[in-house]
């Protein structure tokens, strides 16, 4: 895995199973509960609540499952058209349902943002970001990382549900554990870390009470 430091200045969000196009996940209630009328009205909505909170210079970690497209050219233009509407720079982490060909389209046409960084960033299978004297373990699939304080697991993959450790926390647009922060969000919006240290400790305090 990749380590990086946090650098401060601008800020970090956390995302994850985005899923864009996937028509299917509509009204389904078992891995998600996107009461949309299309495909379209979904995204449009994730779009929105992401630019709402996300500026040019902040980084958000998407961790896996940006789209579900076919393998075709165009459909991979899409993808990158939507993206590219999307503020900040976006570090990503390959998902199940994110294709080699697709990282690598979006690889051949990323593009430079005004602070001279690239708009994409990518890893295969994840990375480690350090921020307030913890490690944070960015992976797709849950990851167990024991039982030391400063270790955790921020994944996504499992939609509507959680992982019995305190250890772990679903980032995903679909999480349950977003009732953490006991307040209204807007569907789709990516997690600050100021936002994943509170959902740490409130999940820390109710296994405590288990």
């Amino acid at each position: 895995m990749q380590s990086t430091g946090f650098d401060g200045g601008y800020m970090n969000y956390f995302t994850a199973d985005t899923h864009f196009f996937h028509k299917s996940l509509i009204h389904d209630r078992i891995f998600s509960n996107r009461d949309f009328l299309c495909v379209e009205e979904m995204n449009e909505q994730i779009m929105d609540a992401w630019n709402e909170v996300v500026c040019d210079q902040d980084t958000v970690y998407h961790l896996g499952d940006i789209a579900l497209v076919d393998g075709k050219t165009k459909a991979y233009e899409k993808v990158d058209r939507l993206l590219k509407s999307l503020n900040g720079q976006i570090v990503f982490v390959k998902g199940n349902h994110d294709s080699r060909a697709m990282f690598k389209y979006l690889e051949k046409h990323n593009a430079t943002l005004q602070n001279a960084r690239k708009k994409y960033l990518f890893n295969d299978v994840g990375l480690i970001l350090k921020f307030d004297k913890k490690q944070f373990f960015l992976t797709h699939y849950p990851l167990i990382v024991g039982n030391k304080g400063n270790r955790i697991n921020l994944h996504g993959h499992i939609h509507r549900s959680t992982v019995n450790l305190s250890t772990c926390l679903n980032v995903g647009i679909d999480s349950p554990e977003a009732d953490y922060l006991m307040g209204e969000r807007s569907f789709g919006q990516p997690f600050s870390e100021t936002e994943i240290l509170k959902m740490i400790k409130a999940k820390r305090d109710d296994f405590g009470k288990r």
